[in-house]
């Protein structure tokens, strides 16, 4: 069993798992699904109730922490009892590109050249890990939430912002990886 779950899944699988929480948290508890929400109800419940923003009844939302919780001991569950131990494999034309910026450690998901520690206090990984952080993080508030808010849970209620927002993601992602993310590689 431990086998058949360390494969990749399916499109149409995985797809459909996470369309169906989006009737299940609304039938199950009138719930809207989202992460980037969780910031403002944790920095309600530990900043003071005096800043406007943060004024509301978070505890409404308790929920969202363990939903959360579940999505981080979910993965570390997934990552070390069912992650596949053979390497990433990686088309050998994003190899030669990807070598030219000098990531050349491709036994991770995640290149040690980009997300480490070390490479936070070098120009290229604090733009990408300091400033891509602040960011994504400022256009998801800004946005009125993350691409999995606007993108599953907004497109299945049919609201026009969240094709909006969606669209905006999609077009900035093509943006970053096509021509920013080169230019931040070769720093």
């Amino acid at each position: 069993m431990l086998e058949f779950l360390r494969q990749p899944w399916t499109w149409y699988v995985a797809g459909t798992l996470i369309g169906l929480t989006v009737p299940a948290l609304l039938i199950l508890g009138n719930k809207h699904f989202g992460i980037s929400a969780n910031l403002r109800h944790a920095c309600a419940a530990c900043l003071p109730a005096n800043i406007k923003f943060f004024k509301y009844d978070w505890k409404k939302e308790i929920w969202n922490f363990f939903f959360v919780g579940g999505v981080i001991i979910g993965a570390f569950f997934a990552t070390q009892f069912l992650s596949n131990p053979e390497p990433v494999q990686v088309a050998p034309a994003l190899l030669a590109e990807l070598k030219g910026y000098g990531i050349e450690d491709h036994s991770k998901l995640l290149p040690r050249e980009l997300f480490s520690i070390e490479s936070l206090f070098t120009l290229r990984g604090f733009i990408m890990l300091v400033v891509g952080g602040f960011l994504v993080g400022f256009g998801a508030r800004y946005a009125g939430g993350c691409t999995s808010g606007h993108a599953i849970m907004g497109i299945s209620d049919l609201q026009v912002p969240s094709v909006i927002a969606t669209a905006s993601f999609m077009v900035g992602g093509f943006i970053m990886a096509n021509l920013i993310l080169p230019s931040i590689l070769r720093l």
